[in-house]
């Protein structure tokens, strides 16, 4: 059994009802859209969020109503969210399906993720779940923030850390963290347990990242290094330390390769060579690891039990996972 698989057990239950709830509150009387919904349910990835929701509640006390609705409502605000990134990245394909815009093209794929958006609130404010849905209001404004704050500095390819991690903690860790937040607070209503678990998140949610970053370079146990961040001028961890630490002179060759020639096959392998060599993998690596022991040194500061195993085996298998 996978690492994955054993954790899903611990809430095996409410993931299963999920599916039937989360069927329930994209449906529409609109046949092309219920069309779509259904694609969009088909397709559906590892429910990593969900799970951390239903986790982060069970460590507290028993699955609620609201605890469901708050999966419900990270779940249609994460698609949503990815539904328009494949518009905004001209994205043809996701999880080795074809995307939405792709199928039905941009204007609907918009509209597409209009709906799944009013869905989200609707559901929340129809049940009066107001903490619920500004916890995860501010993660979509923070996405949105660090979308554009990404696009905005990496035209220049000149990327400080600390601009690096304001962006990924926007981008991509506010939606985990405040699914945990949204799974704690619907079980404890605690607003310091709620932070606590928010941060926890936050760091898991960094750690995540930054293993997709490791990705791109790949490793042996992952196989060929895929080189699509490069082609796609992505500044990620491992090549900011690169570029960060390098000669002058070699760090002008860089920059000129990622902006003009990073799409020829030798030149991302040079590129993908000259990071190792720096040093930016074992760098990226390490800071990894830093972040996803930091966020099970919050978990270590509750009590015990299977469920916050369950958390500490699934930050453990974001960081461990080969694909």
């Amino acid at each position: 059994m996978s690492a994955s698989s054993s954790i899903q057990l611990l809430v095996k239950d409410e993931l299963q009802a999920f599916e039937e709830k989360f069927r329930q509150a994209v449906k529409s009387r609109v046949s092309l859209l219920d069309r779509i919904m259904q694609y969009i349910i088909k397709r559906k990835g590892k429910q990593v969020r969900p799970m951390f929701v239903f986790l982060s509640a069970k460590l507290f006390g028993p699955i609620t109503e609201s605890t469901h609705r708050a999966a419900a409502l990270v779940e249609l605000l994460h698609t949503a969210t990815l539904v328009h990134d494949d518009v905004v990245d001209e994205s043809m394909e996701r999880r080795g399906f074809f995307s939405i815009n792709a199928l039905w093209k941009n204007k609907i794929a918009v509209l597409v993720g209009d709906y799944l958006l009013s869905k989200g609130l609707l559901l929340s404010l129809k049940n009066d779940d107001f903490t619920t849905l500004k916890i995860l209001s501010e993660a979509v404004e923070k996405m949105s923030e660090g979308e554009l704050l990404q696009i905005e500095k990496t035209r220049k390819l000149n990327l400080s850390e600390e601009v690096y991690f304001e962006i990924i903690k926007n981008k991509t860790a506010s939606l985990l963290s405040s699914a945990c937040a949204a799974g704690t607070w619907s079980t404890t209503m605690d607003t310091k347990k709620t932070e606590q678990m928010k941060l926890f998140g936050e760091k898991a949610g960094i750690a995540f990242q930054i293993k997709d970053d490791l990705f791109d370079y790949g490793s042996a146990s992952i196989g060929k290094p895929t080189g699509n961040d490069i082609k796609e001028k992505k500044l990620t961890l491992p090549l900011i330390y690169t570029l960060n630490n390098a000669e002058p002179s070699k760090k002008k060759e860089l920059i000129y390769l990622l902006k003009n020639e990073n799409r020829q096959k030798k030149n991302v392998q040079y590129i993908i060579d000259e990071v190792i060599k720096a040093g930016g993998i074992t760098y990226a690596a390490e800071t990894m690891n830093r972040y996803r022991d930091e966020a099970i040194a919050i978990l270590h500061q509750f009590p015990q039990n299977e469920i916050r195993d369950g958390l500490e085996a699934l930050v453990r298998y974001t960081t461990d996972r080969k694909y």
